[in-house]
């Protein structure tokens, strides 16, 4: 085998264009693996793991993107190089000649080529996300702060920085927003409408927006706060900002705030604040013995949260239960007898931590890279119901998201299906902007073969709309027509899996 490297200096490439030239090269006869990305660090790394001589990669910095293969022969690694090259620069700015010179590369110049330029996306690499938040809240800009390993005291830091100058800062870990109209980071095209969103969950940002869409509320806008903003450290600094940007906000009548559970003293200052305007409080895995302050409707999962939501404007969610009784009992009638195992291998994290709310009440106990008792991580024992969130780091070191490369997910599902024991496998298929065009496509044909005879049952959640670039429609029927059972939200999903595993179609049509 020949290991070969190309590295771009001072060249940066956004993630989607990385997948293509990966996949490009892959694809390439001869070629055993294949990696582009920037040189961070962790991926430095990672390309040191993989045989890469130390020599090779003294010089890398974060701003370099690289193109690295291992193929069977010189001459086929130098193909390979040479056809990623040619996918990520005709898929962008980056290799677009002259345009690539003109590109701004600083915030300065920037706001001098778009001076009515509003909010500010920031991705880069956790050391520098700071510095640039600051840039970026100082030339009078909210912030999405994409970037994640931003130290704790920085964060609290940028908040009241961006407090004292009226502005929003979004994150940090910010993947989703909605701002004007506009999808900022892994959103979903939805229809405007009038409940606003304020979430410290990115895909459970994703999850309410598009059912509020389907269901035909429509959204007004959508903030996100970034996973620690309700923490004792950061105090709801964003989320109290937040509520009180969408009370004033015309088109919006109610507020749907969507999180993991907080702090309990933080959850009750800030929704204490909640105003004349209804507010729901969707707090996955809720406490129930906490109070609902005053004008405060509370739910404990994503779906009871929109339903709620829809209620306080005089509108009723379907029901979607209905025909996943019928669909529970073909699937025990298919399956081999001794698999009653659940494994939920998911994209988006605030999914994978619903799930282990809903299967631990049904099923009991969930091990999980993500645990939500400490005690049930991992390793996990044989004979262990399992749920991983494979947005984490383990799993996307030197490689892309699970939304942006359902491929990450394939070698996972084979090794669980092999597993005798194993009887469902959950699976979130998550669309929108930036995410995969065709996840479906990748993971249907996967999804019938390790159902062939008798083996576990797959519970798919397609996690979209009608207007997603995706399709949320031709996604679903891919998954059905592979004979899997694709449930209208992700609570349901993890529903019916305990239902398979318990061999009890009633627990579909727990309320919730």
């Amino acid at each position: 085998m020949t290991m070969a490297i190309k590295f771009f200096r001072d060249t940066y490439v956004d993630s989607v264009v990385q997948l293509r030239g990966m996949r490009a090269m892959r694809e390439t006869e001869g070629v055993d693996w294949a990696s582009a990305a920037m040189a961070t660090p962790a991926n430095v790394e990672t390309l040191r793991a993989e045989g890469i001589e130390p020599a090779q990669v003294t010089d890398a910095g974060s701003n370099d993107f690289f193109l690295v293969v291992r193929a069977a022969n010189e001459s086929q690694a130098a193909e390979a190089l040479a056809v990623g090259e040619s996918t990520v620069l005709s898929s962008g700015p980056a290799g677009d000649g002259d345009r690539q010179h003109d590109a701004p590369r600083s915030l300065r110049d920037a706001l001098r080529a778009q001076p009515e330029s509003n909010v500010a996306v920031i991705s880069v690499p956790g050391d520098y996300a700071a510095l640039a938040a600051y840039q970026a809240l100082s030339s009078g800009l909210d912030v999405l702060l994409f970037s994640d390993n931003v130290p704790l005291a920085k964060e609290k830091a940028l908040k009241d920085h961006a407090l004292s100058r009226g502005r929003l800062l979004m994150g940090p870990g910010a993947g989703t927003a909605l701002i004007g109209g506009t999808g900022l980071g892994f959103a979903n095209a939805v229809a405007p409408g009038s409940v606003g969103i304020v979430a410290a969950a990115g895909t459970g940002a994703q999850e309410a927006m598009s059912l509020l869409d389907r269901w035909g509320a429509g959204v007004s806008q959508v903030i996100g706060v970034g996973g620690r903003d309700m923490s004792s450290e950061v105090g709801g600094r964003m989320t109290r900002s937040a509520i009180s940007a969408l009370r004033e906000h015309p088109a919006t009548e109610v507020i749907l705030f969507v999180s993991k559970p907080p702090s309990p003293d933080v959850a009750t200052a800030v929704l204490a604040t909640a105003g004349e305007t209804p507010l729901v409080a969707a707090l996955i895995g809720l406490d129930p013995e906490f109070p609902a302050p005053p004008g405060v409707v509370l739910a404990d999962t994503l779906e009871s949260g929109v339903v709620a939501a829809l209620g306080l404007l005089g509108m009723t969610a379907p029901d979607t239960t209905q025909t996943l009784g019928p669909s529970v009992e073909l699937s025990l009638q298919r399956m081999r007898p001794g698999r009653s195992l659940v494994r939920g291998l998911f994209s988006g994290g605030t999914l994978c931590y619903e799930s282990l709310v809903i299967l631990g009440r049904t099923i009991g106990e969930v091990r999980s890279n993500t645990p939500i008792t400490k005690e049930w991580g991992l390793p996990a024992p044989d004979g262990s119901h399992q749920c991983l969130d494979m947005g984490e780091e383990e799993y996307t070191r030197g490689r892309p998201h699970p939304m942006i490369d359902p491929e990450a997910r394939v070698e996972l599902i084979h090794e669980h299906a092999a597993d005798p024991q194993v009887g469902v496998i959950i699976l979130d298929v998550v669309l929108g902007y930036g995410a995969d065009p065709d996840p479906a496509g990748t993971l249907a044909p996967v999804c019938e073969s390790v159902m062939a005879d008798g083996g576990p049952q797959v519970v798919a959640y397609v996690l979209g709309t009608e207007h997603d670039p995706q399709g949320f429609t031709a996604q679903r029927d891919r998954l059905v027509k592979a004979g899997c059972i694709v449930t209208e939200t992700a609570a349901r999903a993890s529903l019916v899996a305990a239902a398979i595993a318990t061999g009890d179609p009633s627990l579909v049509r727990i309320p919730l």
